[in-house]
Parts: structure tokens; C-alpha cells; sequence
């Protein structure tokens, strides 16, 4: 008998955590800050009420409550990590990165730790990123936070912005699997010259922190909403569909799509061009708005605690961001 071919290795997900801030703001509540109402904004976005990051939480503070969680969930200790990965637009500081604070308060003492930005598709890029150093046996386990407080960015005068933006924190541990399951493919892009529709213009070695920018603004939030919806509708339909032939699946073997929570209709634009009912999406946008790198994860966080998802469930997560960039995920849920 000729000797059995060695199992393909998988990073799989072992447990998942999520987190947002106890602090709400209603629709209403934004009406007395802007010239806006409930009406206006669920209309045109979906969403109804987005958590806001307390003055004394930072990213790391969401990202931690987050990582505990999804290391219970998962009975892995922090001790045991090779990596710790967090997808973030808004750190703590330029450096070092919030993963090294991360691992710090987790004491986490054997893992590396870096982060990674890509904006809103920031988590969907590191899941894939730290899957492929499990499946090529760099490392062993790592944790993948996404995790974002981009109120502290929003110009709170800026209706066109400040309507859409909540705070948050989700997060995975990945394992190894040669069961079948875990991360089949994963597929990244990005139009840089599409980078001017999203941005925070100050801050960085372009233009920093002066007190003339600061008056300017320009350390707030810019985007175009128009072009970001354009970019996401014209884009993403497409990177599913290549992202599940990769994986060796038709599309209607997908069980659940796991989408960015940008807006609603964007979502529901996408589920148009791909010919799925709404049913195979997770939205959850009502209650968090856009939460960035949070996004994915706080939304397969609440699918898992929902019962959405089974072993053996075929899922894709996708997201896009400033950059602009873009990302999609196929895995098989289990171990």
C-alpha cells in the first residue's frame, strides 16, 4: 500500500472575543450635535446607535478585553502565543506598536508582536497573514485583534463623517488544523490612487501634529462618501467571487458572508451583484456603526455567539478600507 500523503496544514480559528465600549450614542443623540435626525442617518446608512471609547480607553484597553476573551474561548494561555497581530488606523502611539503593549498586559512574554495598517480591512490582512505563517510552520498560535477608536479621529461637526463612526475591538486565536478545515485562501489588493477619498492627512512625517494642522483639522477624518461607496460596491462583489473559486467552492456553497459594516446599503448592494439573499449576511451595523479593523471580527463574534455558525460552515469575510484596500477570506469553521 503506497504510504498516505502528509494532511495539509491549516491556521484555523480556536476562539473568538469581541468588545465595545459601554458608552452609546443613539441617533438622537447626534441630532443635538449636528443638523441631522434618527430618520436621516438609519436611511442612508443602517445604523441606529455606534459605542464611543471613554476619555480615559484607549485602543489597547478595548483590544484587551477583546484578546482575553477569544484566549478563554479558545483555552489557550497568553504564555503560549508565538504571535500577536493587531490590525489598527488608530494605535496608542506611533510606536511602539499597541501589540507590544498588548503582549505586555497579557504577558504574553514569548510572542512577537507587530501592527499592521490597512484601515478598515486591517483585520481581514492580518487574519491571513498570521494564517499563513501557521500553515507554513513558522509559528504555532498567534492572536489577531482588530481594534479602533476612530471617534478620536471624527470631526464631531462633520455630519457626513461623525454619523458613521463607533469604537470597538474583536479578536481570534488561529491554531494549527489537518482536519480539512481553517483558512482555505485569502486574497489582498489595494488602489493606491484611490487613497485620497479616506484619509487623516496630519499626524505623520507628511504633515505633523502642528498647531496650525490641528486648527486646520487636518488630524481628523476626511473622506468621500460617494467614492468610498463606488470603490466598495465595484470592487467587492468581485473579490468574493475570486476569493471562493480559489477555495475550490461555488458560490453557493458559501454559507455565510462576514462583510465590513461600512453601511447598509453597500452590503446590500453587494448581496444584489452576487445574487445572495441578505440572509447569508452577517450585518450588525444597526448597533455598532463602522467600527474599522473591528468590524469583521465583532460581527463573526456575534454570528458565533448567535448560533449562525457551525463546524463545517464555508464562510468568507471581506472588507475595504482607506487606501484604498481591500481583503476577503475563505475558511471552513472548526478544528
Amino acid at each position: 500500500m503506497a504510504p498516505r500523503p502528509p494532511a495539509e496544514l491549516r491556521a484555523t480559528v480556536l476562539g473568538v472575543g469581541a468588545y465595545a465600549p459601554p458608552k452609546v450614542m443613539t441617533n438622537d443623540d447626534l441630532a443635538r450635535l449636528v443638523d441631522t435626525s434618527d430618520e436621516w442617518i438609519t436611511t442612508r446608512t443602517g445604523i441606529k446607535r455606534r459605542h464611543i471609547a471613554g476619555p480615559d480607553q484607549a485602543t489597547s484597553d478595548l483590544a484587551i478585553v477583546a484578546a482575553q476573551q477569544a484566549l478563554d474561548a479558545a483555552a489557550v494561555r497568553a504564555q503560549d502565543l508565538d504571535l500577536i497581530l493587531v490590525g489598527t488606523a488608530t494605535p496608542d502611539m506611533l510606536f511602539p506598536a499597541t501589540a507590544c503593549v498588548l503582549q505586555d498586559r497579557l504577558g504574553a512574554a514569548r510572542a512577537g508582536a507587530f501592527d499592521l495598517l490597512a484601515a478598515c480591512s486591517s483585520f481581514v490582512y492580518g487574519l491571513i497573514s498570521a494564517g499563513q505563517m501557521i500553515a507554513s510552520g513558522v509559528i504555532r498560535t498567534a492572536l489577531v485583534v482588530g481594534a479602533d477608536t476612530l471617534s478620536r479621529l471624527v470631526d464631531w461637526e462633520d455630519r457626513g463623517t461623525c454619523v458613521l463612526i463607533g469604537d470597538g475591538a474583536g479578536a481570534v486565536v488561529l491554531g494549527s488544523s489537518e482536519s480539512g478545515r481553517g483558512i482555505y485562501t485569502g486574497r489582498v489588493g489595494a488602489d493606491g490612487s484611490a487613497g485620497d477619498v479616506l484619509k487623516v492627512p496630519a499626524g505623520g512625517s507628511r504633515i505633523p501634529a502642528t498647531a496650525e494642522a490641528i486648527e486646520r483639522k487636518l488630524h481628523r477624518g476626511y473622506m468621500d462618501g460617494q467614492a468610498v461607496f463606488k470603490l466598495a460596491v465595484r470592487t467587492i462583489p468581485g473579490l468574493i467571487r475570486e476569493t471562493v473559486a480559489q477555495a475550490g467552492w461555488t458560490m453557493d456553497q458559501v454559507d455565510l458572508i462576514v462583510p465590513h459594516q461600512a453601511n447598509l446599503r453597500i452590503i446590500e448592494a453587494m448581496a444584489s451583484q452576487l445574487h445572495l439573499p441578505m440572509e447569508k449576511f452577517v450585518v450588525n451595523i444597526q448597533e455598532y456603526g463602522n467600527t474599522s479593523a473591528a468590524s469583521v471580527p465583532l460581527a463573526l463574534f456575534e454570528a458565533v455567539q448567535a448560533g449562525r455558525i457551525h463546524a463545517g460552515d464555508r464562510l468568507v469575510l471581506a472588507a475595504f478600507g482607506g487606501g484604498f484596500t481591500y481583503a476577503a477570506c475563505a475558511l471552513v469553521w472548526g478544528t
